[in-house]
């Protein structure tokens, strides 16, 4: 199967964005992809946390959602849109940081709430989604019928959930062969850890990994690490794009799975 992460470098405007992310789903769809993964955050990197409550939709409607729908339509892949914020029923004042997976149909087919919120204070930046954003508590996957005739069982991750290895133990135990990780790291948390955790997740579980960043500086002044990253079973980086916009593709085979999943055996119940 062919497949693109989108990698952006998203600014404090919603339509902008998406037009960006247009622009990039047209370039994998050009390429052959089957499935394009956008990054967390693709829709907007605002001036402040509480920006994304602007911008909130109730899951299923919206200017937004009716985007992402068409455009998957109309390029037929299969559209992971990284991250935007779903409103929480009854409450304003915190949104759900939400992956949401269009088939090529323009379907909403699955729907993943962050679990694990970014909190991060080394004295100079300071974050806490917690502040806005509600946590979720499910494990999602997802599945799809590649051209090739194999069937893909897709794991849904967002950003700080990577450090969290027992979701991605739990993913592999729902049975995914592909694990999906978009998100906005910041350049000093990217630098020191981001290649060594995507690496360490497809090594866990045996599985493919794909990792759509943020990449580049911000309009609000922010600076993510990018470094979009495709990882095969065996832990090995096969495509990369370290910076800026860009679409990066690569194959991924199910025979190179089973293949390294008969040789190290770690997920049968005798090996746990």
């Amino acid at each position: 199967m062919k497949a693109a992460l989108l990698q952006m470098v998203s600014g404090v405007s919603m339509l902008a964005n998406l037009d960006a992310a247009d622009d990039l789903l047209a370039q994998a769809a050009a390429q052959g992809a089957e499935l394009a993964v956008l990054p967390e955050y693709f829709c907007l990197l605002g001036q402040r946390d509480s920006d994304k409550l602007q911008i909130a939709e109730s899951f299923g409607d919206g200017p937004m959602q009716h985007r992402l729908s068409r455009m998957a339509a109309q390029y037929g892949v299969w559209l992971v849109a990284g991250s935007l914020p779903i409103a929480v029923p009854g409450d304003n004042s915190r949104v759900h940081n939400t992956c949401l997976v269009f088939n090529p149909g323009g379907d909403c087919v699955a729907r993943y709430d962050k679990i694990h919120l970014f909190h991060f204070d080394n004295g100079v930046e300071r974050y806490d989604e917690a502040r806005v954003q509600q946590a979720g508590d499910t494990p999602v996957c997802f599945d799809l019928s590649s051209r090739d005739g194999h069937s893909w069982r897709i794991g849904l991750s967002i950003c700080f959930d990577v450090r969290f290895p027992a979701l991605y133990r739990q993913l592999a135990g729902m049975g995914a062969h592909l694990m999906l990780v978009p998100s906005a790291f910041t350049y000093n948390t990217g630098s020191a850890h981001w290649e060594v955790l995507m690496r360490a997740r497809a090594i866990d579980s045996l599985v493919w990994l794909g990792a759509a960043a943020q990449g580049g500086m911000h309009e609000n002044g922010r600076r993510t690490w990018g470094h979009s990253m495709w990882v095969d079973p065996w832990g090995q980086v096969v495509a990369c794009q370290p910076q800026l916009p860009g679409c990066v593709v690569a194959d991924l085979h199910m025979q190179v799975l089973h293949e390294r999943r008969a040789q190290l055996p770690a997920l049968s119940s005798a090996a746990q």
